[in-house]
């Protein structure tokens, strides 16, 4: 890039600091992170493209701010207006003063926008199959059975009562006996 190699404001090296003249409020940025940090033609990661970087201590007379105060428009070389965009974490101010709101630059609109090819959409479209989606089938009916009384007359009515009763006299009949031999 071409806009890398020119000489810039902001890529003055640590011990130089910018003068008051130079600098239209008088405020200027310090970086203060742990990296070069990059300088964008706006105020965003994503909406704006990288002009060039500042160095580690390197720095550049501040103009403005964003309205949101993330973002610092300085002095550099190369961008629009010959400015750019810092992040404001990454670097100090020279003092504590407020900035003046800058009203951030449109950003790029693309030369080509994106379309959506529908021949190759139409084939990512599910096409409807012959399988057919399952039938109830109710189970049978349930047979409840039914009992009958047995038509033999010697084991039901009034005899099984006669059987019931002599048992029973035979079992008393046994426990006086067992009794009467325990003396």
């Amino acid at each position: 890039m071409g806009l890398l190699s020119s000489p810039a404001a902001a890529r003055q090296t640590s011990d130089a600091t910018p003068t008051d003249t130079e600098i239209p409020n008088g405020q200027y940025i310090t970086v203060t992170y742990i990296e070069p940090i990059n300088v964008r033609a706006g105020p965003g990661s994503f909406d704006y493209p990288v002009l060039g970087t500042i160095p580690v201590g390197g720095t550049a007379p501040a103009i403005g701010r964003s309205p949101a105060g993330e973002w610092i428009e300085i002095t550099f070389a190369g961008g629009p207006r010959d400015t750019g965009w810092v992040y404001a974490a990454n670097v100090t101010l020279s003092s504590n003063a407020l900035l003046p709101i800058v009203e951030p630059p449109p950003t790029a609109t693309p030369d080509v926008i994106p379309t959506v090819n529908p021949t190759f959409v139409a084939q990512l479209e599910p096409s409807p199959t012959g399988t057919h989606l399952p039938t109830f089938t109710p189970a049978p009916s349930l047979i409840v059975p039914t009992y009958t009384q047995p038509a033999d007359p010697a084991i039901g009515g009034s005899h099984m009562g006669w059987l019931i009763a002599t048992l029973a006299i035979l079992g008393l009949f046994g426990l006086a006996v067992s009794s009467l031999r325990r003396r």
